[in-house]
């Protein structure tokens, strides 16, 4: 017998928060998300988490923000990822993903969804002064070449304020558009 359409599981999209300024406004793409039937579940950097309202993400989500490894014999705290936005993501997150490094649960996630083919994006919050760095630009092209689906904006002035209230939130899910449908 076929579940009735309204019982099937919601896809789910994991949310990966770095250490940035337009990270304390992650609650705009958890709405965005939610209101396009996606369930939607946190992972912080360990500095990402000092840059959000953890009581809120958690209350607006229905999960814990997961930050570090689980223990063995520990439950999964959230269902499998069917598609991934890490929105505001850092340089220092965008290099160590393109060279495979897995430090934190967020990396280790990110270099497993590669190998899982699960639909990555990514939305860069970079100062121009570090993004003209040659390991930036290269890394982003190594993620472009794994099928990651990379953000159209563009780096801030250092020290003018980022921008963050201009930071779209909605191109996570207009660049997941196609790649989500596909794995509903």
């Amino acid at each position: 017998m076929n579940e009735p359409l309204d019982e099937r599981p919601k896809p789910f999209l994991y949310v990966v928060v770095c250490a940035a300024g337009a990270a304390g406004d992650v609650g705009t793409l958890i709405t965005m998300a939610q209101g396009r039937g996606w369930g939607v579940g946190v992972i912080a950097t360990p500095q990402g988490l000092g840059f959000i309202d953890a009581t809120a993400v958690e209350a607006q989500t229905g999960y814990p923000i997961r930050s570090a490894w689980r223990l063995p014999g520990e439950p999964r705290p959230l269902p499998p990822a069917d598609a991934i936005a890490v929105a505001p993501a850092t340089f220092n997150t965008i290099n160590k993903w393109a060279a495979g490094v897995s430090d934190t649960l967020a990396l280790g996630i990110l270099c497993e969804a590669y190998g899982m083919g699960i639909p990555t994006v990514l939305l860069p919050y970079v100062n121009s002064a570090m993004a003209a760095h040659p390991a930036y630009q290269e890394s982003l092209a190594r993620l472009r070449g794994m099928g990651v689906m990379v953000s159209s904006r563009e780096s801030h002035q250092p020290k003018a304020g980022g921008g963050a209230d201009r930071f779209r939130w909605e191109e996570a899910l207009e660049l997941l558009g196609p790649a989500a449908d596909a794995r509903r």
